[in-house]
């Protein structure tokens, strides 16, 4: 980067992130109600959802009008700068509307397209995610490293779920494929800090199709940091179709055991 400094651009999506993140916690304590649905009627929004969203987005335009913008609840904002913000202003807004304690705020800055900041912030535990392309990747200021478990029979994989119902029965086969060959299986509920686990070795590995640039732009970045390999099947790089991340020796294994099930198929 010649003209952008990724410290400078982190510094101020951590403190955009937890303020957000103390925003959520602090509606948490009213009563929360869906506001909208998106892909269907289990896939919600809630009135905080924007609300954070709109902080966010304000906060950082003000400390930097020409930068663009692309957030999950809002409109998107072009700009000048190179500079774009990825913003998920609640991920696991389903645990959040349910009042299960596991929800973040995620926010990646790229550079000419490419993922140079992120932090994602564990809003109810405070814990704080944060790396920089080439800079390593830690929480709450501490380096973390993936777990370096080479072994897929002990391995400890976390994946996600779709909401629409044929795509979730494709999962639910692809779950039966694998369960018998690694240690076990988590559904956490939080694509951003699935990706954040492995990177601290919480999660050997993680798989999940349907994720949005705003659910993994951070969390690859910090997972990648970690020592984590990232990619989709067969090559590809994350992406909505398939996100993968594992420790390094993992994972070759691991992918060739979930293209077996041949995840794509709804």
């Amino acid at each position: 980067m010649t003209t952008e400094n990724p410290q400078d651009l982190l510094k101020l999506a951590v403190e955009v992130a937890e303020e957000a993140a103390r925003l959520i916690v602090e509606r948490r304590r009213g009563t929360i109600t869906v506001a909208d649905t998106k892909s269907t009627v289990t896939d919600v929004v809630t009135a905080v959802d924007r609300e954070s969203e709109e902080l966010i987005r304000a906060r950082i335009l003000q400390a930097r009008p020409d930068d663009s913008f692309l957030g999950e609840e809002g409109d998107d904002v072009a700009g000048s700068s190179g500079v774009r913000w990825v913003v998920d202003p609640i991920d696991g807004t389903v645990n959040y509307l349910y009042d299960l304690p596991t929800y973040a705020v995620s926010i990646a800055v790229e550079y000419d397209g490419t993922t140079v900041a992120g932090v994602v912030v564990d809003a109810p535990k405070g814990e704080v995610f944060t790396a920089t392309k080439g800079g390593g990747a830690f929480v709450d200021g501490k380096p973390i490293r993936v777990s370096g478990c080479t072994d897929l029979n002990t391995a400890l994989v976390g994946t996600g779920f779709g909401y629409d119902a044929d795509r979730r029965q494709v999962q639910a086969e692809v779950v039966q494929h694998l369960i018998t060959k690694v240690r076990d299986i988590r559904r956490i509920g939080v694509g951003a800090l699935d990706l954040c686990y492995v990177a601290c070795g919480r999660l050997d590995a993680v798989y999940e199709r349907g994720l949005n640039p705003w659910d993994y732009g951070a969390g690859a970045l910090i997972a990648a940091e970690a020592g984590g390999t990232i990619g989709g099947l067969h090559g590809a790089p994350v992406s909505p179709e398939m996100s993968i991340a594992a420790s390094p020796a993992l994972f070759g294994p691991f992918h060739d055991l979930l293209a077996e099930a041949n995840p794509l198929r709804a």
